[in-house]
């Protein structure tokens, strides 16, 4: 395999796996960065490449290892990039940059504070995640290196302790209304049958 592949693959995984990381310095502490009069994006998109930076000095000298190195796992892998993708281009239909990106959370006031479960979120309540998770994996089973997969178990463990949090943060938010959703809706396995309305 290309040692380009190699290197592109460690570095997707290690951006991806410090999602949940970059949300636990937010739900917990949503409150204090309402209350910030500028952008809590100053702060934290730094943190989260500095994130970056350890997760790549911490696994650097695994980045070239592999359980495997066969042609045909790119074949699930090339499946799982475009189920990502497909998930990705969905979750943006009735969902702003703003809202993917977490504004209303962090942002005392922010006029987009609505709660979306129309398209894919009627299947699924966090997409995105589902779609990180794809590409993850396609990384991690089309390279077969050691340092994917563990970035993705490590990716899968903190994002189910993230994924309670902000589940918290918009049950706080949206109260009854999205506890109602919850029950209907799967967190990220999507449900591939429509709720019946009745």
């Amino acid at each position: 395999m290309k040692e380009w592949l190699k290197v592109c693959a460690w570095i997707a995984c290690s951006i991806y796996a410090t999602i949940p990381s970059f949300w636990f310095l937010i739900h917990p502490r949503v409150e204090y960065w309402r209350s910030r009069s500028r952008s809590p994006y100053r702060v934290l998109l730094p943190a989260w490449i500095g994130m970056w930076i350890v997760v790549w000095a911490l696994t650097f000298r695994w980045r070239h290892i592999a359980l495997y190195s066969i042609g045909w796992s790119w074949v699930p892998a090339v499946l799982l990039f475009a189920a990502g993708f497909w998930v990705y281009s969905q979750s943006g239909k009735g969902f702003s940059a703003k809202q993917l990106g977490g504004m209303p959370e962090v942002m005392a006031g922010h006029p987009e504070q609505r709660l979306v479960t129309t398209g894919i979120r009627a299947r699924v309540r966090h997409p995105v995640y589902l779609a990180h998770l794809c590409e993850m994996a396609a990384w991690s089973i089309g390279t077969g290196l050691v340092v994917c997969y563990g970035l993705t178990a490590f990716a899968m463990i903190t994002g189910t302790i993230m994924i309670g949090m902000e589940e918290r943060e918009l049950r706080n938010r949206f109260g009854a209304e999205y506890a109602a959703y919850m029950k209907e809706v799967p967190a990220v396995i999507p449900r591939l049958s429509r709720v019946q309305k009745g």
